[in-house]
């Protein structure tokens, strides 16, 4: 008990430091050109200062080092907090100068190969259902660098509202926290200081950030967010299970279903994938009538979804989780399309229930398509 009320006054205080380091990153924002200005990207009318990620990075690093400093004595936490650092220096410099796409996976390798090497952090087995287990041996490298880019980007393009980015970053770190403290038999208590404590930093921060926003995460806050879960998700992923790759992936479930589509998006488009558009989920939400504050809620919620699924998961046999997948990825795609994610025109599932649930509506199709080989 005593353990637990100075671990939630240490969490408190961490919070407050967020909170106090804010207004002055904002500050300095302004002074060193780390501002958003308005244009055809952006939703924002007026000046905004970004680089907001650095108050929760520098919130979190003391914190770590100085009020968690005992619990966590001895373990990886200081080379954890320099690929972050990596990670926060190549959001700065974007958010000032705004980085070519190579210049900033560059960065972010860099950061991937000190986790990799210095702190320890990789994928060594693989475990495949009905299979047996493979030791990755060479690739266990390749695919350690995969994992930490592929959620890091995800979670960098999910931030386009006020607040967005990093309520979902607290939803999915608090899943991570609770997988880790339950269910990681080796350092899943420490894991789970770390993360909570990442998770005190954000709520510093979140009443600037959450609509109307005073100050952005930035490519600072973004990219640093997602590379922390990326590390954070990976140190359960030691030993990979197919439950233990399913867990992370479905609490980033929002992160990573629109960096999917983004991807088929742009390739259906014949548009680069690092092209940016104006067709994310949040943006598809507000153009259907959504409000800000209501197209983030919605996606919050979505989010709070896919957790509660993934938590599930963790008390399932491999037969109820597999029919938990399918089930989930239909409902997924129906939402996709009914938002038009893709586009209006590409939408095979509604059109196949569509097909076989209105006879008119198969008529039409059906006379269409003798139309087009009478044509021929």
């Amino acid at each position: 008990m005593a353990f637990t009320f100075k671990f939630i006054i240490q969490l408190f205080l961490t919070m407050m430091l967020a909170a106090v380091f804010t207004p002055l990153v904002k500050l300095l924002a302004f002074r060193i050109g780390a501002v958003d200005m308005p244009n055809k990207r952006r939703i924002n009318s007026k000046p905004m200062p970004t680089a907001g990620g650095l108050a929760i990075f520098l919130a979190f690093s003391l914190a770590t080092l100085w009020e968690f400093r005992h619990d966590l004595f001895g373990t990886n936490v200081l080379p954890v907090l320099v690929g972050a650092l990596i990670v926060v220096i190549t959001g700065v410099i974007d958010d000032v100068k705004e980085l070519s796409p190579l210049q900033k996976i560059t960065g972010l390798i860099i950061a991937a190969l000190e986790i990799y090497y210095v702190a320890g952090i990789r994928i060594n087995t693989m475990s495949i259902p009905f299979l047996g287990m493979f030791h990755l041996s060479w690739l266990s490298l390749p695919i350690t660098i995969l994992w930490i880019l592929a959620i890091t980007n995800a979670v960098n393009l999910i931030d386009g509202l006020d607040g967005l980015a990093a309520g979902i970053s607290m939803i999915a770190l608090v899943t991570i926290g609770i997988v880790s403290y339950f269910y990681l038999p080796d350092n899943g208590i420490v894991i789970s200081i770390m993360i909570f404590t990442l998770v005190a930093s954000i709520m510093g921060f979140f009443p600037f950030n959450f609509h109307p926003a005073a100050i952005y995460l930035g490519d600072t806050g973004a990219l640093m967010l997602g590379f922390l879960i990326s590390v954070f998700s990976l140190q359960g992923l030691k030993n990979v299970t197919f439950i233990s790759v399913l867990t992370p992936m479905f609490i980033l479930g929002v992160p990573i279903t629109d960096t999917i589509y983004a991807m088929l998006r742009r390739f259906f488009n014949r548009q680069p994938i690092s092209s940016p558009d104006k067709m994310h989920l949040h943006h598809r939400l507000m153009s259907l009538g959504f409000s800000h504050r209501g197209a983030v809620m919605t996606i919050y919620a979505l989010a709070i979804i896919f957790s509660f699924i993934a938590l599930l998961m963790n008390y399932a046999s491999t037969t109820a989780i597999i029919l938990l997948v399918i089930m989930t990825i239909f409902g997924l795609e129906l939402f996709i399309e009914l938002i038009g994610l893709v586009g209006e025109n590409r939408q095979p599932l509604l059109h196949f229930l569509k097909f076989f649930g209105n006879r008119q509506f198969r008529q039409e199709v059906m006379q269409k398509y003798l139309q087009k080989r009478k044509d021929k």
